[in-house]
């Protein structure tokens, strides 16, 4: 009896090594020729979503079915390792159908990502759920094949252990409502330039997970940042700058305060002579003119009545020069205002908003404006406040060195 039972163990591994190479041979033809055909065709052809088939492997993993059909068409000879070879038939189409699934979920985000709504609405997250719950599913069936038991079975003694679970995916559930939430309010797009400090991160979004959002840096750096995290912290989204057409200009030059005084006739004259700012010193010269009149001041002062002064000449210089300014966005804010005095000299502010978001741009019309002013300044007799340079001392010492040879 044992020399029976024996001598069939030896026929049927025989056989199985048989069945095993024919099947290796039919995995290698159909992998080199077969899929080598489909995969020319799908090159030559147009669609976008064969040729990403090929690439994610969806076909190749498939293909490694085709080795346990041959298999099993072998079970019905096998008498004593007929169960043994069943058990490893199930487990290994478990494996290459899971793998070959979550091959096709990859495909499915890749197609989708060829669409312009995938920059607004991203699915990559949804799909990683998918995937987790499809390699649980897998785990289970895995699990009842081996103990021989159903998997509804499995899965219902698994609902004694939810506590356990909730606290195993706890950052799983909370990136996944995040992502929901992100989603539903249009909060983060993919592309979208956002600020996160307490990440370090201050660039463009490049992907937008289940888990986390990889942010691509100035810096060409990579941070990635917590999907939940973005729902519970504070972050800064330039998006919606970029859609208004305009980006703020918010900067201030300080004028020394000693430097501002009354427009006299020769200066109003000199100033009459400036394009865009002839029509402002006109009208407000009569109008000033008409109001000490009216109030029967007295000329021989400058400090009695009102009078014009070289700063605010100016700044109605720069309003003008702002609004006639090609790149300046008209239709926004433009506001050129003072601040509070400091000890290092009077800010002078200037407020409005490029027609040009793109940063290289955007830094270009900023310095050709702040350029400009810096050189107009004396033009209206007022200084820059700047703190002395070593090259300031120089010439000091070099004045008084002078000054005392003389002497």
């Amino acid at each position: 009896m044992m020399a029976l039972l024996e001598s069939q163990v030896v026929k049927e591994i025989l056989l199985l090594l048989f069945v095993g190479a024919v099947s290796s041979i039919g995995y290698l033809v159909i992998r080199r020729h077969v899929l080598g055909l489909l995969q020319s065709l799908f090159v030559r052809s147009k669609l976008q979503w064969d040729e990403i088939i090929i690439e994610k492997g969806v076909l190749h993993s498939a293909a490694l079915l085709i080795p346990a059909f041959i298999v099993s068409q072998a079970l019905p000879f096998l008498e004593v390792t007929n169960e043994f070879v069943l058990l490893v038939l199930s487990m290994w189409s478990l494996v290459v159908v899971t793998i070959t699934l979550d091959r096709l979920l990859d495909v499915v985000v890749a197609v989708y990502n060829t669409f312009p709504v995938s920059q607004r609405v991203p699915i990559t997250g949804y799909v990683q759920i998918v995937k987790i719950a499809l390699f649980v599913f897998a785990v289970v069936i895995g699990f009842s094949i081996l103990v021989g038991q159903s998997p509804w079975a499995i899965l219902g003694g698994l609902g004694a252990l939810s506590a356990v679970l909730i606290l195993v995916f706890q950052n799983t559930i909370l990136s996944f409502v995040a992502g929901i939430q992100l989603t539903m309010h249009d909060q983060i797009r993919v592309g979208d330039w956002i600020e996160m400090p307490a990440y370090g991160a201050d660039g463009f979004v490049e992907e937008v997970a289940l888990h986390t959002i990889k942010v691509r840096n100035w810096d060409k750096s990579m941070s990635t940042i917590p999907t939940h995290k973005l729902m519970g912290d504070s972050f800064k989204n330039w998006r919606f700058m970029f859609e208004s057409g305009g980006r703020r200009i918010k900067r201030s030059i300080l004028i020394d305060q000693t430097s501002v005084k009354f427009c006299d006739e020769k200066m109003l004259e000199r100033f009459r002579r400036i394009q865009l700012l002839r029509p402002y010193v006109e009208e407000r010269s009569r109008e000033i003119a008409e109001y000490n009149h009216a109030h029967n001041i007295d000329p021989s002062s400058l400090v009695n009545g009102r009078h014009m002064t070289n700063l605010g000449t100016f700044r109605a210089y720069l309003t003008a020069y702002l609004r006639n300014h090609p790149r300046v966005h008209q239709g926004m804010v433009i506001m050129v205002r003072q601040l509070q005095p400091t000890p290092d000299g009077l800010p002078l502010e200037i407020y409005a908003f490029s027609n040009d978001v793109a940063w290289v741009n955007y830094e270009g019309v900023q310095a050709d404006i702040f350029d400009h002013i810096l050189a107009a300044i004396p033009e209206f007799e007022l200084r820059v406040f700047q703190n002395p340079s070593g090259h300031d001392l120089i010439k000091a010492v070099e004045a008084l060195t002078k000054l005392e040879r003389m002497t």
